[in-house]
């Protein structure tokens, strides 16, 4: 009898479109509020980590380009957990170093390898010589050649526009940055000239006449953006606070 009855109200559901709709949809509605409720208790769900900080101008403008060319689409920025992926590629990614991208760069395809820790791996020579050609560093290499942008001049007369649009969102960008956005960019470039309020906003930017020209170039803002990819946090200091722990 118990069988023929359980038989009968799957029937009776499985009939039913309406009541098949307001069952699936209570079901859903109870395991969404299992997972979303508890995230209203806390008070962040990214661990706060020293040193991250938001894009320098030149950075960010580098991370559009880098959005407007698809690097995303053989490139990821998410180092796993797992022995083999830290032995390649360095220490796993943490939540907080993708806090301030809009929108985030991890991801699972890579054509190319992971480039979460490749700010300093190389030579600003070398990145650039990459992007120029990339067969001439990497042989075996496929990927596409964007020496067009070492001539190309860098369009930033709306850098401040795009700080305060970040800011709206969440970027803790200061109304000091923003006001320097353009000096900042500018600075950034120019090794000879006075980079303290620049390196006083942005620790660890690296300052560099990229490419060797007059002007700012796609280029150099391209390659501004990969050299600070994993530099910010001291992994070091990070892993022997979470030892002490």
């Amino acid at each position: 009898m118990a069988q023929d009855k359980k038989g009968f109200s799957h029937d009776l559901i499985e009939r039913n479109t309406l009541l098949l709709i307001v069952l699936v949809l209570i079901t859903v509605s109870i395991g969404g509020l299992v997972q979303i409720v508890p995230l209203f208790t806390i008070e962040s769900t990214i661990e706060k980590v020293e040193g991250v900080r938001p894009y320098s101008p030149l950075e960010l403008a580098g991370q559009n380009i880098y959005f407007r060319e698809g690097c995303y689409n053989c490139h990821s920025q998410q180092i796993r957990p797992f022995r083999d992926e830290v032995e390649r590629y360095g220490h796993y990614s943490l939540a907080a170093e993708s806090m301030y991208d809009h929108p985030f760069q991890w991801g699972s395809k890579r054509t190319g390898p992971d480039l979460a820790r490749v700010g300093g791996k190389y030579s600003n020579d070398w990145q650039v010589a990459h992007l120029v050609n990339p067969r001439a560093v990497v042989p075996e290499s496929i990927m596409p050649t964007y020496g067009w942008m070492k001539d190309r001049p860098l369009s930033y007369g709306d850098i401040a526009d795009h700080l305060k649009t970040l800011k709206i969102v969440g970027v803790p960008y200061t109304d000091e940055q923003i006001a320097n956005a353009k000096a900042d960019l500018e600075a950034q470039k120019n090794p000879d000239g006075d980079t303290a309020g620049l390196t006083k906003r942005y620790p660890k930017a690296v300052v560099a006449n990229f490419t060797g020209s007059k002007t700012v170039t796609e280029m150099d803002a391209l390659v501004a953006y990969l050299q600070v990819l994993g530099t910010m946090v001291d992994f070091t200091k990070y892993q022997s606070k979470q030892l002490q722990q």
